[in-house]
């Protein structure tokens, strides 16, 4: 009997990079995965990528910095699974610019993707999670929760909220068997990091503050968020969990 099996995860950010990889690695183990993004057709690669691992993916589509969109959402995959058991708080965004360069409605649509997405899916899903003895909450922070460098104003800002609302969160639920802990990524081959990647001179530069001197895989993303989702790990909440290949140990 896998792990996780009858429980079902919902993964904001779902379509692509450390969103797909969790959700392979959750329905591995038997969970059944509700994939949310706002990208149909990246999401329906991401459903087949947990089906050739021999798991049940559905696709929902939503912009979760969007209360109605969130609403909504509750309702049809309450109707589709009754329960949520595992919440994983994916969906972000990066704008890399300097504070002079930011406008007001950039700087809000960062804030409303990687914070309030949190808030709205947490007031949405928690009830769920609440008298069963049993539930995970995972939010993607970040190395920059904890470090920074130059033109990452609002990232920093909004990760760094976002581990004060796991830490805060996490009281709150800790009578009701509901862990809430951070993963705070260091730099992983995603999407995201592409252009950074394919650029030899930034590339250099990135691993050569990387002690263990590569990008992280995406499937060590994976195994991390199956583990905290276990039984095994139902003392840990509260807390974040850095996978940085020891950058923030310098």
């Amino acid at each position: 009997m896998s792990s996780l099996q009858g429980k079902v995860a919902v993964i904001t950010g779902g379509s692509r990079g450390l969103g797909r990889a969790m959700a392979v690695a959750l329905a591995s183990e038997g969970a059944s995965v509700a994939l949310v993004a706002r990208d149909r057709a990246k999401l329906a690669e991401s459903a087949g990528a947990v089906e050739q691992a021999g798991g049940k993916a559905s696709l929902h589509v939503a912009d979760v910095a969007v209360e109605a969109d969130v609403l909504a959402l509750e309702k049809e995959i309450a109707a589709r699974y009754g329960k949520v058991h595992i919440l994983i708080n994916n969906a972000g965004i990066n704008l890399r610019k300097t504070i002079t360069e930011f406008t007001l409605e950039e700087w809000n649509g960062v804030v409303n993707t990687n914070l309030t997405s949190v808030f709205l899916m947490c007031r949405a899903f928690v009830p769920h999670m609440k008298g069963n003895g049993y539930g995970r909450i995972i939010n993607m922070t970040s190395i920059m929760s904890h470090v920074s460098i130059p033109g990452r104003t609002a990232y920093s800002s909004t990760k760094t909220a976002l581990l004060g609302l796991t830490r805060a969160l996490a009281l709150e639920l800790a009578g009701d068997g509901v862990t809430v802990v951070g993963i705070s990524p260091g730099p992983f081959g995603t999407e995201m990091n592409t252009a950074l990647m394919n650029n030899a001179e930034l590339n250099a530069q990135f691993l050569s503050k990387i002690p263990v001197g590569r990008w992280g895989k995406v499937e060590e993303i994976g195994a991390l968020a199956r583990f905290i989702c276990s039984e095994e790990a139902g003392f840990i909440t509260g807390t974040d969990i850095l996978i940085d290949g020891g950058w923030t140990a310098q």
